[in-house]
């Protein structure tokens, strides 16, 4: 499953969920005291993340 998250690029919440399986809240708490990155605003309403910070979260076991 590893191996479907690009390179590069930006991947959007439920994407990052099923490479982090954490809950909503969980991770916008973890994002607050800086467990996870923190994402990048593409719009008003839409925020996407790094996909090689997701990656590197995952490497580095969760923690930032």
């Amino acid at each position: 499953m590893f191996d479907s998250l690009p390179d590069t690029g930006f991947v959007r919440l439920p994407a990052v969920l099923k490479f982090y399986p954490v809950s909503k809240s969980t991770w916008w708490a973890g994002i607050k005291t800086g467990r996870f990155p923190a994402g990048v605003k593409l719009s008003e309403r839409v925020t996407a993340w790094k996909a090689e910070d997701i990656r590197a979260l995952i490497q580095q076991g969760g923690a930032k």
